[in-house]
């Protein structure tokens, strides 16, 4: 039987929990260490399992085949991901759509460097979502295709509020605008600028004393992350916060409107309906992480993305069991 991949987890939020959750669905894969800012001991109490200082990550070459990174994408994975990329094959989900060409520039030098595989921007958007918006365009090129998010909480741009100024703990609900869901569904195919797909509603606990003005106008003239959207900043207390938004739901929607031949209308759509988005991701990432460890064995270096690899690779099955099974 073949050794299991050995896999570390850079960063303990959410993310990293349900990465932890999703090894052990996976039988292929073993937890080595969890790498953190925080207390390591205090932390090793909670997960039971080996946590060390993010600081000490190189002490661990040779003994984890692929680190998985779960830090944000604001601050914490531009910085990250091509420091640890030097040492381990790394996956992660960067999802600051925008910055993602420079950010693969920056990842591919590191990685090449290092001889290692970097994957980057995997999850469901960017990942998932990209897959399904290239297959749509190369199977129906007459068309135009659309990519709905919500309603549900981002990981990324909650991360990001929580990075403001005065901003002692938040989340960010996206919002579809469904009266344009149904137009495209039955066949129209409108322009539409970003402000009239979605908002994005923010429900925030300011730090006692903070200017909630001041937080309101940086949060909404964020780019990247809100200055093209209609945006609602919500004042809540620490209670309402744990009340009423606990939960980590999402999900969302890409769909093509093409036609074929002498007109025929086509209409192709991928869906998600999760009651978990870090849960989900980290699945995701652990199924990239198997075909980072594969490529690495083949000899492959680099940074690579959810177009570059075959699906195949994603499976902890045979191509073999594959063919029989799926095809």
């Amino acid at each position: 039987m073949n050794r299991r991949i050995r896999v570390g987890i850079a960063g303990y939020g959410n993310l990293g929990k349900g990465v932890q959750q999703a090894i052990n669905q996976n039988p292929d894969m073993e937890l080595v260490a969890i790498f953190t800012r925080r207390d390591p001991e205090e932390l090793a109490k909670e997960t039971g399992t080996t946590v060390e200082r993010l600081d000490n990550a190189g002490q661990y070459i040779n003994r984890i085949d692929v680190m998985i990174l779960c830090g944000g994408s604001a601050t914490d994975l531009p910085d990250q991901t091509p420091q640890l990329v030097k040492l381990f094959n790394t996956v992660d989900s960067f999802d600051t759509h925008a910055k993602i060409p420079e950010f693969y520039e920056k990842v591919n030098a590191a990685a090449v460097e290092g001889g290692k595989v970097g994957i980057i921007s995997t999850g469901w958007d960017p990942g998932l979502f990209s897959m399904n918006r290239l297959l749509m365009q190369a199977v129906l090129p007459q068309g135009k295709e659309y990519t709905f998010w919500g309603t549900g909480v981002s990981q990324g741009h909650s991360d990001a509020i929580r990075r403001v100024t005065g901003v002692k703990a938040g989340v960010q609900y996206t919002v579809p605008v469904q009266e344009v869901i149904e137009r495209i569904r039955s066949g129209e195919t409108p322009e539409l600028p970003t402000r009239e797909k979605h908002r994005r509603n923010c429900f925030v606990v300011a730090e006692e004393g903070a200017d909630q003005e001041a937080i309101r106008s940086t949060i909404t003239r964020m780019p990247d992350y809100f200055a093209d959207y209609d945006t609602t900043v919500t004042f809540i207390t620490e209670e309402e916060l744990a009340r009423e938004h606990s939960g980590m739901p999402h999900g969302g929607f890409v769909i093509r409107s093409g036609v074929t031949g002498n007109g025929s209308k086509q209409i192709a759509e991928f869906g998600l309906k999760l009651d978990s988005n870090p849960e989900f991701t980290a699945s995701v990432l652990i199924a990239y992480a198997r075909a980072a460890s594969r490529l690495s064995v083949e000899g492959v270096a680099g940074a690579k993305t959810v177009f570059d690899i075959p699906l195949g690779y994603l499976s902890p099955k045979s191509p073999e069991e594959l063919r029989r099974e799926l095809l």
